[in-house]
């Protein structure tokens, strides 16, 4: 008898996250020093709940309309309308998070068979966003030091490409695209006339160096952030993508048949997020990050992250991933393998978004994990 619920070819192509692996593994200890997860340790800001709250209480509850409530979506224009000139012609689109934005931009501009670039080390959504529209991801290495060279992107470059997908500060490397570097993708975009998709969700979390994006020197990029990281409000699923009106403007019904919209009341607190004065959390992540990058730079090869709240560094030499991860969890200690997030096996990734106390208890159980290997 035929299985009535066999898979789709769709489903099978796609593994699980090795990232919410851990995840859940930490759920299960008593004490873990919980260093796997993509989200910021500190809270919403209690006038940002308040304004979520206010909004639920006046009954701001139901649909809005698809492209997201006004008042977030001039206030985001304002931003980029500062960053990037004219904007006339373009649009700011509110999604249910960065992978809402990823999933609508993949469903529009991908056919299958398209390929799309990526970088490796990559963030894990890319490649199996793309499997789920039919398209191909191909990587391009940004290897040993995380830097995006546009030379190594174009010779990836085929018949088939259509999109080319860049995230700075990066995901799960830390490291931040300068303007040279941001230049010469912007130029690439323009000569071979393959679009940009821009992830920017970490641009707040730039430690010494302002945040550069693709999209000053070109339009021929979209862009993509949200309110999860900087606002502390992953589970809130607020993210915004700005691209074309004539892009955007398709992607409404997309949204409508899916998505539908990004959680009303809490579109309402994004707004007073918006105004709230990131600098003192920027500093005690600058501090994090020295914390964590000192702690190690003995006894691993790091690459200093430049933004975001990812390390990403190379095994000690000769170490068995396998071994390396067991003896992290022996001690309670959650980190990412490399292999969830790149197409080598020769790093892991670190989030030092956890408190002060266990960062440093992670520092000394990775440097006793590195002389014990």
């Amino acid at each position: 008898m035929p299985d009535p619920f066999k898979l789709s070819q769709r489903v099978l192509d796609i593994r699980p996250s090795g990232i919410r692996k851990f995840f859940e593994l930490g759920l299960s200890m008593p004490d873990p020093i919980d260093l796997s997860i993509g989200q910021a340790h500190f809270d919403v800001e209690e006038e940002v709940k308040a304004a979520a709250i206010d909004a639920i209480k006046q009954g701001r509850n139901r649909y809005t309309v698809t492209q997201g409530i006004p008042a977030l979506r001039e206030a985001l224009m304002a931003r980029y309308a500062g960053r990037f000139g004219d904007v006339s012609d373009w649009d700011v689109m509110v999604t249910s998070g960065v992978s809402g934005g990823l999933m609508l931009s993949f469903l529009a501009l991908l056919n299958p068979g398209d390929e799309i670039l990526i970088p490796d080390p990559y963030f894990v959504m890319y490649r199996h966003l793309a499997t789920m529209v039919g398209a191909k991801a191909v990587t391009y290495d940004i290897y040993p030091d995380f830097r995006v060279d546009a030379a190594k992107v174009k010779a990836k470059i085929t018949e088939r490409t259509r999109l080319i997908v860049v995230n700075s500060p990066s995901n799960p490397t830390g490291v931040a695209m300068s303007e040279a570097e941001a230049r010469a993708l912007a130029r690439l975009a323009d000569e071979s006339g393959i679009a940009l998709i821009s992830d920017e969700i970490y641009e707040d979390f730039m430690y010494g160096t302002p945040h550069v994006s693709p999209r000053q020197f070109t339009s021929n990029c979209i862009v993509l952030s949200g309110a999860s990281k900087s606002m502390g409000m992953p589970g809130w699923r607020i993210g915004w993508m700005f691209a074309p009106k004539s892009l955007s403007e398709r992607m409404y019904t997309l949204q409508q048949f899916s998505f539908v919209c990004a959680p009303a009341p809490l579109q309402w607190a994004a707004v007073k997020g918006l105004a709230h004065d990131f600098s003192a959390h920027r500093a005690e992540y600058e501090a994090k990050r020295n914390l964590v990058y000192d702690g190690l730079r003995e006894r691993y090869r790091c690459v200093k992250p430049e933004g975001a709240f990812y390390m990403f560094p190379y095994l000690p030499e000769g170490a068995d991933t396998a071994r390396f991860m067991d003896a992290c969890i022996k001690q309670q200690l959650l980190v990412v393998p490399g292999s969830a997030c790149s197409d080598r096996d020769t790093n892991f990734r670190l989030s030092f978004a956890a408190t002060n106390e266990k960062l440093k208890r992670a520092v000394d159980i990775l440097n006793q994990v590195a002389t014990g290997l």
